[in-house]
């Protein structure tokens, strides 16, 4: 506020000096206009022989006629008849029509006196013509006006100050409200909203954009806390597991099986590391990391590739299409997609499972059915969250992670492609959709790869332990 009335101040202080300048340098030449126009119309009447004398001017005004010899021949009524009004060098210096400035109590004037010299007459005979004028009443003019600036100047800067104070203090007075509601939400003293201001201008504007950002850090926070919470309840099982078994073992040396313990710890351990490979793909997707695939995009077979992934499970009926489906994609991903549905749709089933790979002009089809109990509607967009059961009643470790179909769409997504969700009826139908000259967009495959065989090793009875496949399905519905 402060600066705004300093520089108010100064762009006044600088606009009165020019309005003095201004007006100095108008009437200076309104005098001079006036005085050579006096001396043009005397030396009019020596041309025409008409000079009288004394010659008639208006009041204030002195008029001399000077010969060659610097004597005066003719004046007006207040003129000296015997000295010029300029000295020898001074009349010799001026120019033709140009004018100066000289004291005035010289010729008998109160103040400066403007002087105009004008030639007239023969060539070989010129007379010069002097026209004094007095600047009194310039000066008193401008001094009035200084004075008059003098006096109003801190008078109009103390309203003008007064006036942008509450000016500046009505328009920033919504920004004020805008830092305090910041303040309240920093300090955790109110919920995480600014007030928006009636007006409909860009502090309003500013508001309501301001507001979203929040809205949107408080959904990103709040999925990072259920994440969070869900990762650690869902590393805290398998760990329970191995320490409860590890104390019991160790209380028991000589009735523990070891080698059963072995199998059981690594069937812990590989479940562990299962999903923390997911959770690691799932946070470099969200951070945009990861651009990296395991292996180079390469072109494939997608029928032979979801046919090998479903020899895997003797409970799926694999539907291969009438000729080759070629495709341009991350091979390890693309299993890990087919494997994350099968596991889904077996742990469901009622009887049979199928997946079937088809052409659909410039797509490639990868549809999964399943005669289970299928999934709502409204549900069919939230179960691809992370953590998402649509049983929470029902083990953990029957209903997998709950990350199977979140890195589904992830690395589906990555190759430019869709997953949809509809009815088999009855059962659930999961159509996977894909360009047919596509590659992975920097999908990051971390972890195992379901595609080997070798790469899992499971305890008896566990799941996934006839398949050698990560079985983690995302979605429990009831029954």
């Amino acid at each position: 506020m402060l600066t705004s009335a300093a520089a108010l101040a100064l762009g006044l202080a600088a606009g009165g000096v020019l309005l003095v300048a201004v007006l100095t340098f108008a009437q200076g030449r309104a005098l001079h206009t006036e005085a050579l126009e006096t001396a043009e119309g005397v030396a009019r009447l020596v041309n025409q022989d008409q000079l009288t004398d004394p010659i008639p001017v208006t009041p204030g005004v002195q008029v001399q006629v000077i010969d060659e010899q610097g004597r005066v021949r003719a004046v007006s009524a207040t003129a000296d008849r015997l000295v010029p009004i300029l000295y020898e060098d001074e009349l010799r210096d001026l120019p033709d029509k140009e004018g100066r400035v000289i004291p005035g109590e010289r010729i008998g004037f109160e103040g400066p006196a403007r002087v105009v010299k004008v030639t007239a007459g023969k060539a070989t005979h010129p007379l010069r013509i002097l026209v004094a004028r007095s600047t009194s009443q310039q000066t008193q003019s401008v001094h009035l006006l200084r004075v008059t600036l003098l006096i109003a100047f801190p008078l109009l800067v103390a309203l003008l100050a007064a006036g942008l104070w509450r000016a500046l203090g009505a328009a920033l007075r919504p920004v004020d409200a805008l830092r305090a509601g910041a303040e309240e939400i920093t300090g955790g003293t109110r919920a995480g909203r600014l007030p928006v201001p009636n007006s409909r201008d860009e502090v309003g504007r500013l508001a309501i954009t301001l507001n979203d950002m929040l809205h949107r850090l408080d959904t990103a926070r709040a999925r990072q806390r259920a994440f969070v919470a869900d990762a650690a309840h869902e590393l805290r099982s398998p760990l329970t597991n191995m320490r409860t078994e590890l104390e019991v073992a160790q209380r028991l040396p000589d009735d523990t099986d070891w080698p059963a313990l072995t199998d059981d710890l690594l069937a812990d351990v590989q479940r562990l590391s299962r999903l923390v490979d997911d959770l690691l793909l799932l946070a470099r997707s969200d951070d945009g990391a990861g651009r990296a695939v395991a292996g180079r995009p390469e072109e494939i077979d997608l029928g032979q590739l979801a046919g090998e992934v479903a020899a895997r499970y003797p409970e799926v009926v694999h539907e291969d299409a009438a000729g080759p489906l070629p495709l341009v994609a991350e091979p390890d991903a693309l299993a890990r997609v087919v494997a994350n549905l099968l596991d889904n749709a077996c742990r469901h089933r009622r009887s049979t499972v199928t997946v079937r790979t088809a052409a659909d002009r410039d797509d490639l089809l990868i549809v999964v059915t399943d005669d289970g109990p299928g999934i709502p509607a409204a549900d069919r967009e939230r179960v691809f969250d992370r953590f998402t059961r649509l049983d929470d009643a029902r083990a953990r470790d029957a209903g997998g992670s709950g990350l199977g179909l979140a890195i589904v769409r992830e690395l589906v997504r990555r190759h430019g492609g869709s997953v949809t969700l509809g009815d088999a009826e009855p059962g659930l139908r999961v159509e996977v959709r894909l360009p047919r000259h596509t590659g992975a967009k920097g999908a990051t495959v971390t972890g195992e790869a379901p595609t080997r065989p070798s790469d899992a090793t499971t305890r008896p009875g566990a799941p996934g332990a006839e398949t050698g496949v990560p079985k983690g399905r995302d979605v429990i519905t009831n029954g």
